[in-house]
């Protein structure tokens, strides 16, 4: 059986990821940041405020490092980015926010990820009137706007941790399967599917065996990009009460309450802000590596 050009093709040398990485500042810049973000969410717990403890004595408190040692000849936990209207320490409820964020956007993607890879998979293998009536629906989803379908069904099923992210995992397959459906297209074609499937080997195994490895990196690189919009969606839906609800911190949450307190309380913007933005850009450009690192010409120049 002749092959084809890109069966004969011979396969690039691409570095580990590491040295890779460290020819690109900005990139191990942005997994150094997430890898704080991380260790913060994930040791939120262990900040010695309660998020939730209310002080109206210190409400507005701005930033400081100073030790008060007159609470009862105890010294409490200096507020290093201020409080909230309602004295909440702001540290504590931004580390709280960034896990919230984090694991509804992870849990978020890897439904998105289950259901779009697994229908891009079928469509694209099978074709006929199964892939044109997934490809419709995909069509018809894309027309609508994701954050406004988002709320829609936030709307209608009620907020929650659980909801938030089923709703953003089931609207944000469809990139997932669009992208997957395609590359099966182009992969089907090569000489060693079709050795598979004359010997024998059943769809299924064709499938996951041989045409979902080759389609790794784009997946990884498409959910990578993909964690950062759900994250903007996640803020979003807080941001108009409609995601997690109070008193659990959300960082979409805490600048929604700050609208009151714009003027007179700027770290009470600024900080969740400068976190939600740092944590989107990182993201991104981990995402843009990701790319270039499994995309041939690019890793074979490396």
């Amino acid at each position: 059986m002749a092959l084809s050009s890109a069966d004969a093709a011979p396969p690039f040398a691409r570095k580990s990821y590491l040295i890779s990485l460290k020819h690109h500042p900005l990139a191990f810049s942005a997994h150094v940041v997430l890898a704080l973000a991380i260790i913060g969410a994930i040791l939120a717990s262990a900040y010695p405020v309660d998020p939730l403890k209310q002080n109206l004595m210190s409400s507005l408190s701005p930033p400081s490092f100073h030790v008060d040692h007159s609470t009862g000849g105890r010294s409490t936990v200096p507020a290093v980015l201020g409080t909230d209207a309602l004295g909440r320490d702001l540290a504590s409820r931004i580390l709280v926010a960034t896990r919230i964020s984090l694991a509804v956007s992870i849990l978020a993607v890897l439904i998105a990820t289950i259901v779009g890879v697994a229908l891009g998979l079928i469509a694209g293998y099978v074709g006929g009137a199964l892939d044109s009536v997934v490809m419709r629906i995909v069509d018809a989803l894309l027309a609508l706007p994701f954050v406004v379908l988002a709320i829609a069904v936030v709307a209608a099923i009620g907020p929650g941790l659980a909801n938030v992210a089923l709703v953003l995992g089931f609207t944000g397959w469809v990139t997932f399967a669009k992208l997957v459906r395609g590359e099966v297209l182009r992969i089907r074609e090569y000489s060693f599917i079709e050795a598979a499937d004359s010997i024998g080997c059943s769809r299924p195994r064709i499938l996951v065996r041989h045409i979902l490895p080759q389609t790794f990196g784009l997946i990884l690189v498409n959910a990578t990009l993909t964690m950062g919009q759900m994250i903007i969606s996640e803020a979003t839906l807080s941001f108009l009460g409609l995601g997690v609800p109070s008193p659990t911190p959300t960082l979409g949450g805490i600048l929604s309450d700050a609208q009151q307190t714009f003027f007179s309380a700027w770290w009470i913007v600024l900080f969740p802000g400068i976190v939600l933005m740092a944590i989107i850009l990182s993201i991104n450009i981990v995402g843009d590596f990701l790319r270039d690192y499994f995309e041939p010409g690019e890793a074979g120049a490396r």
